[in-house]
């Protein structure tokens, strides 16, 4: 029987990760819906079942594989034209036997980058953005001179984001620190994102643009120029217009007591997975969070952590 096209269908899918990098992908037999099209492996999460219960079941099932190993990813919502999926997202880092298609499935190894090459279901298109993300956005301290910044750099997660934000600073001040840090991180895997203008982003090759919330509601906000856009959001609100505009990614907060903020409340990573439920894009939790924050923030199906002071001490 056809499920109601305004019934919400729970899935659980799992991200296979090889040591290589690679993940698998396998394309939906020809007797289902959407024949011959890629999608990572899972299958509806019965009735009384928990999601990881559902991923281990879906598996074994489709690939003969036993799961040692896995987390949250990411917890979407995809509105088709005759269905509506809710997608339990994890990262599977270990199991036990050699994955091969039970159903016949065709199946591939595939790195994160080069998965667009391949005709993805269209509720998938998020889980490929996060896997092109690392689970660490640092934010450089808004007075940090040039000097400690690059004298910081060996100190950060060795593939972070880090956005160059320094609002004291007028346009002319922040390109040149901001063309100086660039130099200084080449040869590393650090990738430099800036919260100016687009076309200063572009002509320093930065990797992308910072939006603030305020942004998000300007209509210059499109005005991107191809770059990777993560947005800064403070409730479901701002997400979704971050949705809405296709940014990449976004950061929610706060999910602890900040001394920027001492008197609003924090969100905690029940607020947080609340605040994120179904949202189809990765988020970074931030708010008095680091490092030692990210069992904390995967189980609140969180991409990572974003933060200033645990990365600058």
């Amino acid at each position: 029987m056809t499920p109601a096209k305004d019934a919400v269908i729970a899935v659980a899918c799992g991200v296979l990760m090889a040591d290589s990098g690679a993940v698998l992908i396998a394309q939906r037999p020809t007797d289902k819906i959407a024949a011959g099209l890629w999608e990572f492996p899972g299958g509806k999460i019965e009735a009384g079942e928990s999601p990881r219960a559902a991923l281990d079941r879906e598996l074994h099932e489709e690939l003969g594989i036993e799961v040692e190993a896995a987390r949250p990813l990411m917890r979407l919502q995809h509105a088709y034209s005759s269905r509506t999926v809710l997608l339990d997202v994890w990262k599977v880092g270990a199991w036990r036997g050699e994955p091969h298609g039970r159903e016949q499935q065709a199946f591939a190894w595939c790195r994160p980058e080069a998965l667009t090459q391949y005709p993805l279901l269209a509720a998938d298109a998020p889980i490929v953005r996060a896997l092109q993300l690392p689970e660490q956005y640092v934010f450089s301290p808004p007075d940090a001179t040039l000097a400690q910044l690059q004298s910081g750099i060996s100190r950060l997660p060795s593939d972070a984001l880090l956005r160059l934000r320094l609002p004291s600073l007028d346009d002319a001040a922040y390109r040149e620190v901001a063309v100086r840090l660039a130099d200084a991180l080449r040869g590393t895997e650090v990738r430099l994102v800036l919260d100016r203008d687009a076309s200063m982003a572009v002509e320093l090759g930065a990797w992308g643009l910072h939006l603030s919330a305020a942004r998000l509601y300007q209509p210059e906000a499109l005005n991107t120029e191809g770059l990777k856009v993560i947005a800064s959001a403070h409730h479901r609100r701002d997400l979704e217009r971050a949705v809405q505009l296709g940014c990449d990614a976004a950061v929610l907060g706060n999910v602890g007591v900040t001394k920027t903020h001492p008197k609003a409340p924090p969100l905690g990573w029940t607020g947080f997975e609340r605040e994120t439920f179904g949202v189809p894009m990765p988020v970074y939790a931030i708010g008095g969070v680091g490092s030692a924050d990210l069992p904390a923030a995967f189980s609140a199906y969180a991409q990572g952590v974003a933060g200033i002071s645990a990365y600058w001490r």
